[in-house]
């Protein structure tokens, strides 16, 4: 893992990865500014905002379909692309429906960021390097994610929403021309393969036993994980323990933080692990323990300091992650990509459903049954926990091992 292959094949996409956790997580920052702009309602908020993961979920199966044939170079840059224009649409829109078009849109145009990186990882690194390369390019996303708390409600309340969305188009657009101009060509980044055989590609993936073993578990746990990370843990801080839009973003700056060293750290761990004959699910399974006693903190607002819910929450929230890099050994090269766009689209479709339904349940909750707000956050992230300890205990009951 030469420092001109990290600098030129892979930075760029990593690069990629910080700029789709941006986007993913301003709506967060914003939300006080669009709640107050446009009138919406936790429902309208919840859905609009999961609109860009509904994106992904459109996008994935061709996304591996085009990351096989032509590779991460080309696919991202376009890609990019169809996002900026989102981004400018999102700093024009007017209303609710306006704007989650416009949401709708940057998600299709950053789906790839994740899976393009991971592609070029598969392609450019052996494969007991892949947890390690993957956990890196995680890591950018967590710093994306720093990016767009309090430093976005900063630049928000000097320049606006809107005018913060059009710094984001030139941003998006810079990416795209890096990873366009310093991404080295290579052989196979296209394979003029015929589409029919590529579709029977993903019939061997959904097929697979592993794959059936691996993708719910990522789902459940990093779907829950994108889903409150990326706006309801704002919301709970402003409706549960009554912190106001600065403090909100400061204290996600610190589940930030322990993103980006979490991914990074788990990646070492797991390669380090994996030298010493040491499984991915034992480390995943360590790494989901503590996650769920983070979410157990936040389910009964227990009387602990908030970083130490954060930390916890956001060093050990992505581990699931580290599914993507048993699904790539164990499909190789040549599936990687279909493999691990299909258990995107299951991750994605997860954290969408997520990210909406709580929305939902605690307007129905709150506004219809008339449950207190802190019951109704309690009922909702309980719901997806044991969702979360079903998925994995499949998971674990599963042996894996290369094709």
């Amino acid at each position: 893992m030469t420092g001109k292959l990290v600098l030129r094949a892979l930075a760029p996409f990593a690069a990629g990865y910080f700029t789709s956790y941006l986007f993913r997580v301003v709506n967060a920052a914003i939300s006080d500014d669009l709640i107050a702009e446009l009138s919406l309602s936790n429902t309208d908020l919840g859905l609009m905002t999961s609109m860009y993961l509904y994106g992904f979920v459109l996008f994935q199966l061709p996304l591996g379909l085009l990351l096989d044939r032509f590779g991460p170079r080309l696919v991202q840059t376009g890609l990019l692309m169809v996002a900026a224009i989102g981004a400018g649409l999102f700093a024009l829109g007017t209303d609710a429906a306006s704007l989650a078009g416009a949401r709708l849109l940057i998600g299709l145009g950053l789906s790839g960021c994740l899976m393009s990186a991971f592609k070029a990882n598969a392609m450019w690194l052996a494969p007991e390097r892949l947890a390690l390369g993957n956990s890196a390019v995680v890591t950018f996303g967590g710093l994306g994610f720093l990016a767009g708390t309090y430093p976005a409600n900063i630049a928000a309340d000097l320049v606006g929403w809107r005018a913060l969305f059009g710094g984001l188009v030139l941003f998006t657009l810079a990416i795209a021309v890096a990873i366009y101009l310093l991404v080295p060509r290579r052989d196979d980044d296209h394979h003029r393969i015929a589409l029919k055989t590529q579709i029977s590609g993903y019939a061997d993936i959904f097929r697979d036993h592993t794959f059936w073993r691996v993708a719910p578990m990522v789902a459940a746990i990093s779907g829950t994980f994108i889903a409150v990370q990326t706006l309801w843990a704002t919301r709970w801080m402003n409706d549960v323990a009554g912190l106001d839009r600065h403090a909100a973003g400061q204290q996600l700056m610190i589940l930030g933080l322990a993103f980006a060293i979490g991914s990074l750290s788990t990646g070492f761990i797991a390669d380090r692990a994996q030298r010493r004959g040491i499984g991915l699910k034992v480390i995943v399974g360590a790494a989901f323990l503590l996650y769920a006693l983070a979410q157990i903190a936040m389910i009964f607002a227990l009387p602990l300091p908030l970083p130490m819910i954060w930390i916890l929450y956001g060093f050990t929230g992505q581990a699931a992650n580290l599914g993507y890099a048993t699904l790539g050994a164990h499909f190789g090269r040549r599936l990687a990509g279909r493999a691990q766009s299909a258990a995107n689209l299951l991750l994605f479709l997860a954290s969408a459903l997520f990210q909406s339904s709580i929305g939902w349940m605690l307007d129905h909750l709150v506004r219809l049954q008339g449950m207190p707000m802190g019951e109704a956050y309690a009922l909702a992230l309980g719901s997806l926990l044991v969702l979360q300890i079903v998925a994995f205990t499949w998971y674990a009951a599963g042996t894996y091992a290369k094709r």
